[in-house]
């Protein structure tokens, strides 16, 4: 996503762009699999030294508030962060580690299908994310 198209969203809501948000934001977006507060602060020091941590939250916070943000607790009790409209997306994560893969194709779209069918209802979304030990892990744990 360009800068340009970073500012039009956030002048569509009621943001004010800044180079910390298009920053956080960009991040959020390219990334994917759901990002903590503490991963978007690292990945982030080079770029911009004089962001802190308080920064990022009060960031997350507005886009939140907004709707452009999604924030979960999928992972050892930590908020993750990820971007709405970006289409859906599914993850893997390790229970151990807290590491996370994201799935490149969604494996229960037949069976969406298949309920709307049975239930009648129209759904809308969905969220899936499985939990177990990743590859690493697993060999410290043997």
């Amino acid at each position: 996503m360009e800068s340009k198209s970073c500012k039009e969203i956030f002048k569509k809501n009621d943001i004010k762009a800044t180079k910390q948000r298009e920053l956080v934001f960009q991040l959020l977006t390219d990334s994917d699999v759901p990002l903590t507060a503490e991963e978007i602060y690292v990945k982030l020091m080079e770029k911009e030294k004089n962001m802190s941590l308080s920064t990022i939250y009060r960031i997350l916070d507005v886009f939140v508030s907004k709707g452009l943000v999604q924030k979960s607790n999928i992972t050892n009790n930590k908020a993750v962060y990820e971007v709405l409209g970006m289409g859906h997306k599914h993850h893997i994560i390790c229970i151990s580690c807290g590491k996370i893969i994201a799935l490149d194709h969604c494996p229960i779209q037949e069976y969406e299908k298949a309920l709307e069918r049975e239930t009648e209802f129209n759904i809308t979304s969905h969220k899936l994310v499985f939990f177990g030990y990743c590859s690493e892990c697993r060999k410290k744990s043997e």
